[in-house]
């Protein structure tokens, strides 16, 4: 098969879409024919096909649009996708692809559909976004098949547009990778350790973390990531609450498995409406217990290797945060993550593509 992600951000970030790019393209790639379209070039050697379509592009640039401008993906980002969505059609046209996957919507899969209807090839989306506009977008463009990364998503999707094929397929953690056994990041901080991963944006919430901390008496906290706007703010928060209990790093995504074996425990208070979140598996598999946002969607992904909790409630947050230190976890942590292996994830995506083009 040949197999094309269009996935804008890859090589320039490391978040749940381009980590998902990464696992499915290097996995699918061993027996079919894969390119994954992205803006920048990667830092490290992949087993698949890259195809750079260059743009001038300030990625400091914090957009400022309105929620309608947005909704009408003529915003900065939007229009950025969109111009790379089109230099790489006449590619998509010439190559004649089996299976297409758009990762950033906006105008995307709607390009995306119209191209592959003229030759006859096929469009899955996967919803990494969560439920919401950008989603709704997705399923009104019409793919083959729709993915939803959880149950909840799965039966909205299927509520939204019926007439589309939509399945379940989740994120996932490479179990060779974050393992427990290994090096650890040096952190010059007072065990026990809270970690905390994700970019530095208002959907991730990483204040609500800062200010339940700051009720601990004894445990630090560190704070990974990268993108957003609010890093400042965070290290202002962080350095006035903590008081030499804090710290926020920026590392490399080769040195993520070492970020989480230097921690005791780690939580994501994001909001209810984020699709999935890669970190906490890959935490989990990593020999972690989690606190994580009391919904549907997190109790699904955590099971019993941890607890869940609303974050804005900041003495539970903190209390929980102390239980979950305080309890011995064993091999739970791990054997829930087992659940969500890349590799078993692959070929649940591979038996999707192989029986959408039995159908031709």
């Amino acid at each position: 098969m040949k197999i094309a992600f269009l996935s804008f951000y890859s090589g320039h970030v490391n978040r749940g879409v381009e980590t998902m790019v990464l696992e499915l393209a290097s996995r699918l790639s061993k027996n079919n024919d894969v390119t994954v379209f992205q803006s920048v070039e990667n830092s490290f050697k992949t087993s698949y096909r890259v195809k750079i379509i260059p743009d001038s592009i300030d990625w400091n640039t914090t957009d400022h649009s309105t929620s309608i401008t947005r909704r009408l993906f003529v915003d900065y980002w939007s229009l950025k996708i969109a111009k790379f969505t089109l230099k790489l059609l006449p590619i998509v046209w010439d190559e004649k692809f089996d299976i297409v996957i758009p990762l950033n919507g906006g105008w995307q899969p709607a390009f995306v559909r119209i191209m592959t209807w003229l030759y006859g090839g096929k469009m899955v989306i996967s919803g990494q976004t969560g439920i919401g506009w950008d989603e709704k977008n997705n399923l009104m463009a019409f793919p083959n098949t729709y993915i939803g990364l959880n149950s909840k998503a799965t039966k909205w999707a299927k509520t939204f547009n019926p007439l589309l094929k939509t399945i379940y397929i989740p994120n996932g953690v490479d179990l060779n990778r974050f393992i427990s056994n290994g090096d650890v990041y040096k952190i010059n901080l007072k065990k026990p350790i809270i970690l905390a991963v994700g970019a530095f944006t208002e959907q991730k919430r990483m204040n609500l973390v800062i200010k339940a901390a700051a009720k601990m008496k004894d445990a630090s906290l560190v704070i990974v990531g990268g993108g957003g706007d609010l890093r400042l703010s965070l290290e202002k928060e962080g350095s006035l609450l903590l008081n030499g209990r804090f710290e926020i790093l920026s590392v490399p995504f080769e040195e993520m498995p070492k970020i989480y074996r230097s921690a005791s425990v780690f939580t994501l208070p994001s909001r209810s409406s984020e699709a999935f979140g890669n970190v906490l598996v890959e935490a989990m598999a990593s020999g972690l217990p989690v606190v994580a946002t009391d919904d549907p969607i997190r109790k699904e992904i955590v099971g019993d290797a941890g607890l869940l909790v609303d974050p804005t409630n900041t003495k539970e947050y903190a209390k929980t945060l102390q239980k979950t230190l305080n309890t011995k976890w064993g091999d739970k942590p791990r054997k829930q993550a087992e659940k969500f292996s890349w590799d078993q994830i692959a070929e649940q995506y591979e038996t999707l593509f192989k029986n959408l083009l039995n159908k031709k």
